[in-house]
């Protein structure tokens, strides 16, 4: 059986390394990464550099989550209309 979690090289800080993560976490981080105009790489290494414990997938994981509850709790979804069942207002 396929694991559902997989390995994605993404250079951070000039240095290259991997995080495991599921295909609905890293199509969530580009997402989160487009809407806030930045880098996949420099959202990573704000993420990474953030972080107090724990490993970089994890710390990944946490930040997409906290992301779309929080959008939720503001009445908004960035970019995930339609799966979060919630409009948004249009960006000015």
């Amino acid at each position: 059986m396929k694991s559902p979690v997989v390995k994605r090289s993404i250079v951070i800080a000039g240095h290259k390394t991997s995080v495991s993560l599921e295909d609905a976490f890293w199509e969530a981080l580009k997402e989160i990464a487009s809407n806030r105009r930045m880098t996949l790489s420099d959202l990573v290494a704000t993420i990474d550099s953030g972080r107090t414990q724990g490993n970089l997938s994890s710390a990944i994981r946490l930040f997409v989550l906290d992301h779309y509850r929080g959008a939720a709790a503001s009445g908004r979804a960035v970019g995930t209309n339609e799966r979060m069942g919630v409009s948004s207002p249009p960006v000015a």
